[in-house]
């Protein structure tokens, strides 16, 4: 074959970048497409963010600290930029106490799981990841991405059991941010477009 066996791996891992960037790609365009800039800036941030986040979370079971306290900062900056003159510190400390609850709450749950199941259920990636996100999100709205990712990491693995006829294997690994990363984005896109009612 032309060029060896190194070309043929080279051709696939260029599939494969292609097939990244063309996701992320079409996340910013829906962005842009939806909103209104600035907002729609940042939200084609959040997209880009999370199937970067997903990939590398499917690919080595690892959420990177990078990629979270990018998340973070720019949730904290569309805060200040979307905050009223004068009210960046009450807005700013509102986005810190979701951080700290939402990403709180995912850590107690976890070490309890642990502590009960003795397996580790949760990383501890996704508790920074959900902290890492929650500025981009109303109180109301961070249930709501869970409860999608959550939706999304069971019908992953209820098709995977599927496909290999048997019952799901409760020690398997699960890259639960290759599912929480993605809700993020789509409920911050819900929430900007109005379909969440408050």
């Amino acid at each position: 074959m032309a060029g060896g066996p190194e070309v043929a791996a080279w051709r696939v891992r260029l599939a494969d970048y292609g097939w990244i960037l063309a996701t992320m790609a079409g996340g910013a365009g829906v962005s842009f497409y939806l909103l209104p800039m600035p907002v729609a800036a940042f939200a084609a941030f959040l997209a880009v963010a999370a199937i970067f986040i997903a990939v590398v979370d499917i690919e080595y079971l690892v959420i990177p600290d990078s990629a979270n306290t990018l998340l973070f900062a720019a949730g904290l900056v569309l805060v200040v930029v979307e905050a009223g003159r004068g009210a960046y510190f009450d807005a700013v400390a509102d986005a810190l106490l979701r951080s700290l609850v939402a990403g709180g709450a995912f850590a107690l749950l976890r070490f309890g799981y642990m502590r009960r199941s003795g397996a580790e259920g949760l990383g501890l990636g996704d508790a920074k990841l959900v902290a890492a996100g929650a500025p981009f999100l109303a109180w109301s709205s961070l249930p709501v991405a869970l409860l999608i990712a959550a939706a999304g990491g069971l019908l992953a693995v209820a098709a995977r059991a599927a496909i290999a006829r048997q019952m799901p294997d409760r020690k398997a690994e699960i890259p639960f941010g290759a599912f929480l990363a993605p809700a993020i984005w789509i409920t911050f896109l819900i929430e900007r477009t109005g379909l969440l009612a408050y």
